[in-house]
């Protein structure tokens, strides 16, 4: 077996296999998680060793780079490919056209445009709402630090709930960078709870999805609830190099 392939199958099974652990501590089951292997930046060959090493669903951030690497990988019918980054409204096209999934949709304005290009396409996308629940100035995302914000921000969500070409799966946090993974805990938690409020506020809704946790700090993302976790150091290696806002991973 290539030895690209064999390392990332090892670190792949390995991450599959602390999720599965940390799923089992909280009393959920483990395929109740579902790992996003992150290849930003990275190169073609190391996307391909990871479809090879059984990977499913690869995360991107930056919408141009996404595309190409869908186009060139497009014989891998069965992966799924989710947009994780901060999209421009300006490249919604491309979101709308390449990938299945979309993890941080936070502006009302970026919600519009993907409806408008989705419906051109004939589509309708799955979206996250991505909050802010750190309320950092260096993050995207609607502030939702302070719980007692959470009733402001149900207008833009009914705004969304209301195009037909977008479907609302759940929500999505990027919490501060801590120095160790329990500092996040706190930062789940609160999404967790706001989760359960829109839930309340939205019965008739699928808010089931929770994307939250990467390399850093997937354990106890899984244990508070997350559906959805985007590791991509710890499973395919460091990023070649580095864009401007990126997510972790």
């Amino acid at each position: 077996m290539n030895p690209l392939v064999q390392s990332i199958r090892e670190r792949y099974e390995a991450t599959l296999e602390k999720i599965a652990s940390a799923a089992r501590r909280a009393g959920r089951a483990p395929e109740s998680v579902k790992l996003v292997v992150v290849t930003k930046t990275q190169p073609l060959e190391v996307l391909q060793a990871a479809l090879e090493a059984g990977v499913k669903i690869l995360g991107e951030n930056y919408p141009e780079e996404g595309a190409m690497k869908i186009q060139s990988l497009r014989n891998f019918s069965a992966v799924e490919w989710h947009m994780i980054g901060h999209v421009q409204s300006r490249k919604a096209n491309l979101v709308a056209e390449h990938f299945s999934y979309l993890h941080s949709l936070d502006s009302l304005k970026l919600a519009n445009r993907l409806n408008r290009f989705c419906g051109e396409a004939g589509r309708t996308l799955p979206v996250l709402l991505e909050f802010n629940v750190g309320d950092e100035e260096s993050k995207s995302g609607w502030l939702a630090g302070a719980e007692a914000t959470w009733p402001t921000l149900l207008s833009v969500v009914q705004e969304i709930v209301a195009l037909p070409n977008l479907q609302i799966r759940g929500l999505m946090t990027m919490p501060p960078l801590g120095e160790h993974a329990e500092t996040a805990r706190p930062y789940f938690q609160k999404l967790k709870r706001l989760q359960e409020f829109m839930k309340a506020q939205f019965p008739q809704l699928n808010f089931d999805e929770l994307s939250m946790g990467t390399s850093a700090d997937f354990v106890p993302a899984v244990e508070e609830g997350a559906t959805l976790v985007r590791v991509g150091t710890a499973i395919v290696g460091p990023r070649n190099y580095q864009q401007p806002g990126g997510l972790a991973t």
